[in-house]
C-alpha cells in the first residue's frame, strides 16, 4: 500500500489557482463590489464598430478608464459618444479576461456639460443653423469646368503639394494660392481676408478670379482645427460669391466652415478632385460619343437601305408596268370606235322608235284645252276688272274735287286777299293786328303788297305809281252770285 499523500495544511502551502480562476473571480468580485456606479468623466477615443458596438475611454486630469456601449443601449442614450465630450455614465464594472484590464459596462449617458471648446461650438452652430447658414439650398454646384481654382491653405505644407499634383494629373487650369497661416489665433483672420481677396478680384485683371475655392488643411486635434470653428470665418464663408469646398482635417475631423461650405471633402486630395473633372476621361467620354453617333448613323443607313432594296423587292419592274398600261390602252382603244358606232346606232333606233308615234295633235291637243281655260278665267274677270275701274275712278274724281275746295290759292282767284304778318303767319282777325304793325297782303294775281296797320301815310316822294288795275271781267256764275 502506498502512503497517503500529506494534505494542503501539512504541506503549508497554498492551493495553487489557474488563470482563468483568477481572472473570472476578479471579475465576478468587480461585479459584485461595484455592479452600479455611476462615473464622470471627458470622452476620448471614440470609435463606432461596424456591428453597432461603440468603445471608448473616460479620462480625467489623473486616470483614464475604458468603457463600452452594447449596440442595444446605443439607441437609448441620451448623447451621441463624440471626442471630448464631457458626460456622466452609469452602469457596471466588470473585467475582460483576455486582457487582464477593467472596464466599464454603459448603460446610460447623459452630457455633464461639454468641455469649454465644445460647449461654445455647439451653442455657435446651433445659432448659426437656426439662421439657415445650412441650409441646402443656400449651397450653389461646384462648376464642372473650371479654369481658374484658388485653393487657400498653407504654402510650405504637404496639402498644396497633394493639390498641386492631383489637380495637375486631372485637369489643365491654372491654380492661385493664397498663403495663410492654419492653426493659432492669426488663422481664422487670414483665412477670411484671403476668402473676401479672391471674391474682390477683377475676371479681367492680371491675377484672374478664381471659378471655385478650396480651403484646406491637414489633420490634428480639436485644438488644432479651432480656428476653422470661428463664428466670423463661417459666416465669411457663408458670403462668398464663389463656390468653396473645405477640406480641413482628416476625414473624421469635423469643423464648422464644413456646414457653412458648398461642399465637404474628406481630404484636401479628394476636395482636388471635386473642383476638377479628369481630362483624360473627358475626351475618351467624348470619343466614345463620337464613335457612337459614327456607329448609329452608319447603322440607320445600313437599316434604311436594307428597307429599300426589300422595297424593291416586292415591287415590278417600271418597264412592266408601263406594257400592262399599254396593253390595256391598246385593247380600249381598239374597242372605242366600234363602241362609239354601236352606241350612236342605238340612240337613232330609239329615236326612230318615237318618232313614230309623235304627230302635231299631240301638241295642238294640249294648247286648245289651255286655250278654252285661259278663256273662260278672262270672261270670268273682266267684268270684275271693269266695276273696279269704275268705282277707283268715281273715287280719284272726288278726291280732286275735293282737294280744289281746301286750296288755299282758290279764294284769292275769286277777289280775296291773304293778310300775313312779318313772321308769315296769317291773320285770321282784324283785332289781332296792332297799330302801326307791318303787315303783306297778297292778291289773286299773285301780287303781294306791303302795308301798315292804321292810317300811316307813304310819303308821296318816295310812293311808286299806282299801276292801273287791268279790268277783270264779271261773269257770274250761274251757280253762285258776284260778292261784289
Amino acid at each position: 500500500m502506498s502512503e497517503p499523500a500529506p494534505s494542503a495544511e501539512a504541506s503549508g502551502n497554498a492551493r495553487p489557482y489557474s488563470v482563468s480562476e483568477l481572472a473570472f473571480a476578479l471579475k465576478r468580485t468587480l461585479e459584485d463590489a461595484y455592479g452600479f456606479v455611476r462615473l464622470r468623466g471627458e470622452l476620448s477615443k471614440v470609435t463606432h464598430h461596424s456591428n453597432g458596438h461603440v468603445y471608448l475611454t473616460l479620462k480625467d486630469d489623473r486616470a483614464a478608464i475604458d468603457g463600452v456601449v452594447w449596440k442595444g443601449q446605443v439607441r437609448g442614450l441620451q448623447v451621441r459618444p463624440e471626442q471630448g465630450l464631457e458626460v456622466i455614465v452609469t452602469g457596471k464594472i466588470t473585467a475582460y479576461p483576455q486582457g487582464s484590464r477593467y472596464q466599464i459596462v454603459i448603460e446610460t449617458m447623459e452630457p455633464a456639460g461639454v468641455g469649454a471648446l465644445l460647449a461654445q461650438l455647439e451653442r455657435l452652430k446651433a445659432k448659426l443653423q437656426t439662421e439657415g447658414l445650412f441650409a441646402p439650398e443656400r449651397k450653389r454646384p461646384i462648376p464642372p469646368m473650371p479654369a481658374v481654382v484658388g485653393v487657400i491653405t498653407s504654402p510650405t505644407g504637404a496639402v498644396i503639394r497633394d493639390i498641386l499634383h492631383r489637380i495637375r494629373d486631372r485637369w489643365p487650369c491654372r491654380v492661385v494660392v493664397w498663403p495663410v497661416v492654419v492653426q493659432g489665433d492669426a488663422a481664422a483672420g487670414q483665412v477670411c481676408a484671403a476668402i473676401r481677396g479672391f471674391c474682390a478680384l477683377d475676371p479681367n485683371g492680371p491675377v484672374p478670379k478664381p471659378d471655385v475655392l478650396i480651403v484646406a488643411r491637414g489633420g490634428g486635434s480639436v485644438e488644432d482645427l479651432w480656428p476653422f470653428n470661428d463664428e466670423t470665418l463661417a459666416r465669411t464663408v457663408a458670403d462668398c460669391t464663389i463656390p468653396l469646398i473645405s477640406a480641413v482635417g482628416h476625414e473624421t475631423d469635423t469643423t464648422l466652415i464644413d456646414f457653412v461650405s458648398d461642399r465637404r471633402a474628406p481630404t484636401p486630395t479628394a476636395a482636388a478632385e471635386m473642383a476638377t473633372p479628369v481630362l483624360a476621361e473627358l475626351k475618351a467620354l467624348v470619343a466614345d460619343y463620337g464613335a457612337r453617333m459614327h456607329r448609329c448613323g452608319g447603322r440607320a443607313v445600313e437599316d434604311r437601305r436594307a428597307k429599300v432594296a426589300h422595297a424593291k423587292r416586292a415591287l415590278d419592274r417600271v418597264p412592266d408596268l408601263v406594257r400592262l398600261a399599254e396593253q390595256r390602252f391598246d385593247i380600249v382603244s381598239g374597242r372605242l370606235a366600234a363602241g362609239l358606232a354601236k352606241n350612236a346606232a342605238a340612240h337613232e333606233r330609239d329615236l326612230v322608235r318615237v318618232a313614230s308615234r309623235l304627230s302635231p295633235l299631240l301638241l295642238q291637243r294640249p294648247q286648245a284645252v289651255q286655250k278654252q281655260r285661259l278663256d273662260g278665267v278672262t270672261a270670268r274677270l273682266q267684268p270684275a276688272v271693269e266695276r273696279k275701274l269704275e268705282r277707283t275712278s268715281e273715287r280719284l274724281a272726288s278726291l280732286a274735287k275735293l282737294y280744289a275746295s281746301v286750296d288755299p290759292e282758290r279764294p284769292l282767284k275769286r277777289g280775296f286777299a291773304r293778310v300775313t304778318r312779318a313772321d308769315g303767319s296769317i291773320v285770321r282777325a282784324g283785332a289781332e293786328l296792332e297799330r302801326g304793325e307791318a303787315v303783306a297782303i297778297k292778291f289773286g294775281d299773285e301780287v303781294t303788297r306791303n302795308a301798315v296797320v292804321d292810317g300811316v301815310t307813304p310819303d308821296p316822294l318816295k310812293a311808286e305809281p299806282a299801276k292801273p288795275a287791268r279790268p277783270r271781267a264779271k261773269t257770274p256764275s250761274p251757280a253762285q252770285g258776284d260778292l261784289f
